[in-house]
């Protein structure tokens, strides 16, 4: 059996976050330095030392990852990317900033939905062991590995397929996910999933 289908610390309470600051640490090619992010509705900046402060509005950012271990940002400007390390509000950061940045916000983290269906995975490229929670809007992906566990909204998903009950890819800006299911999703189920995420998207009614 096959089936494919393409779609085209400073902090307020979560509801209400409009700013956050926090310590972090500049990571360089040799060493690291420490100093202070603020990440609010129209931008990420860093004060460091001398030479190490900068600003990127939201229309800069090419890419924003948030994790519990850090925030790191790649910019328009020769595909730079800034890594700071450190506790960060990642839930916090995320929910301030989802609808801004759709797609290019990379939450390294997993929400899953209440009611979620749950099926144990292992990602194969870079391989990981974890759990699939696939809700109602979003699909969420809770790893062993730091850093490897990511949320997506159906909105931010550009395509998700699957060549059988035991496979699912998932297509989004950041890359390619490519799951091996520990148990099985039925072609129907699947289907189900397939249709929510079409009409989430607005591309079906």
């Amino acid at each position: 059996m096959a089936f494919v289908k393409t779609a085209g610390c400073v902090i307020a309470a979560a509801a209400a976050l409009a700013a956050a600051q926090f310590p972090l640490r500049h990571q360089h090619v040799h060493g690291e330095c420490a100093g202070i992010l603020t990440v609010d509705q129209s931008g990420v900046s860093f004060a460091g030392p001398k030479g190490h402060a900068w600003k990127w509005p939201l229309l800069e950012i090419q890419q924003l990852k948030i994790s519990p271990d850090g925030v790191s940002v790649l910019t328009y400007v020769h595909d730079r990317r800034f890594v700071f390390a450190g506790a960060a509000p990642a839930a916090e950061l995320v929910a301030m900033l989802r609808d801004r940045l759709g797609a290019k916000l990379v939450a390294a983290i997993a929400v899953p939905e209440s009611g979620a269906l749950m099926i144990a995975a292992r990602e194969l490229h870079p391989e990981s062991q974890g759990t699939l929670a696939i809700g109602g809007a979003s699909i969420a992906y809770q790893a062993a590995a730091p850093g490897e566990s990511r949320t997506w909204r159906f909105v931010d998903i550009e395509t998700l397929s699957s060549s059988g009950e035991f496979e699912l890819t998932i297509r989004t800006l950041e890359r390619t996910f490519h799951f091996q299911l520990k148990e099985p999703l039925a072609e129907g189920r699947f289907d189900a999933i397939w249709m929510e995420l079409q009409k989430k998207t607005g591309r079906v009614q």
